[in-house]
């Protein structure tokens, strides 16, 4: 569809800084300014800004593009310094605010989508699978991802499966959706999940580590008195695969001379490039070549067995830690 006059103008202001913006916009009728508001309202609404459309409208008035865009630039910082410059505070204030119910009216999900993944999570808990799909379907790829990483098994498939028609839901269902949730999002304003059990093994883990061997293991087994399955667990949290770079290269050496190459290669399949240096730098030059072999020649290995090759390796550190020879690197 052919750009409208305004929607052109709303284009081009937003390729300017503010104070430019308004003294080209002095002069014009406040009805004309309250339109082009509008139509940078929508831009920031949808979230999107078309630069093929951007580049044609600057080359229309400009013959030429213009350079260096400012990608961190800010509808609403930009919209609000503009108007204020040109019509004063009070009658930006009543603009503003005519904006905010327009935008409101043609982005249902506006809120929903401004809102931290802890708050929708919450916000989602209880609601029937076709509410969480049709929310999932307004975010952004990355952000669906997380919230649908904490939502429960049974949830997580059915709300799936439901978006593979989300052509079926009718207009007035996603409107009641966007309503309700938006709703229930105000009451968990700022609110953060609650911590995972093993979130908070792991930072018991971390302070058990940390104190004399003696002390440690009479404490441990006060927790196993009470609860075996926690003292397991705090037993295998206190050495995982991202503490190898903590772990003094002595220590690490020991643990790694057993280590077969072609698990070892799998094991580092994406690692952090600080714990692939911890562990090139403490193993043989034989062992070295043979892993440069084996990474060349390997497929990508499936999550499980990345995850397995890790445990082997994190094992005898383990077994050391437990044994009270473990040592740690020094803190610089």
């Amino acid at each position: 569809m052919a750009l409208t006059g305004k929607q052109k103008a709303a284009m081009l202001l937003t390729t300017l800084d503010p104070q430019t913006a308004a003294e080209l916009l002095k002069g014009s009728p406040a009805e004309n300014i309250q339109e082009i508001a509008m139509e940078l309202a929508q831009l920031d609404a949808s979230g999107q800004r078309d630069k093929k459309n951007e580049a044609k409208v600057i080359k229309e008035f400009y013959n030429s593009l213009q350079k260096n865009q400012n990608q961190a630039f800010s509808i609403k910082g930009f919209l609000n310094e503009m108007l204020v410059s040109i019509i004063g505070k009070e009658k930006t204030e009543q603009i503003q605010e005519q904006i905010r119910k327009v935008t409101g009216k043609k982005d249902l999900f506006a809120s929903i989508r401004s809102a931290s993944t802890d708050e929708l999570v919450l916000a989602l808990e209880g609601e029937h699978p076709q509410t969480v799909a049709v929310v999932l379907s307004e975010l952004a790829p990355n952000k669906s991802q997380e919230v649908l990483s904490h939502l429960n098994d049974e949830t997580r498939l059915k709300a799936v499966c439901k978006m593979t028609n989300m052509e079926r839901i009718r207009s007035g269902v996603k409107e009641r959706i966007a309503f309700m949730v938006s709703e229930r999002l105000k009451s968990f304003k700022g609110e953060t999940l609650a911590q995972k059990p093993e979130q908070v093994l792991r930072k018991l883990a971390i302070i058990l580590s940390g104190l004399e061997n003696d002390l440690r293991n009479r404490l441990l087994d006060e927790i196993n008195k009470f609860d075996e399955e926690s003292c397991k667990m705090v037993k295998i949290l206190m050495i995982t695969w991202e503490d190898i770079p903590t772990i003094a290269d002595r220590s690490l050496q020991e643990a790694l001379r057993k280590v077969d190459a072609k698990k070892l290669a799998v094991a580092l399949y994406g690692a952090e490039e600080e714990l692939i240096q911890k562990i090139r730098a403490n193993i043989s030059e034989r062992l070295a070549v043979m892993l440069d072999e084996e990474s060349s020649l390997m497929q990508e290995p499936l999550q499980k067995e990345i995850l397995d090759a890790r445990e082997e390796i994190v094992r005898p550190l383990r077994e050391a830690n437990e044994e009270g020879t473990l040592r740690r690197a020094q803190r610089k």
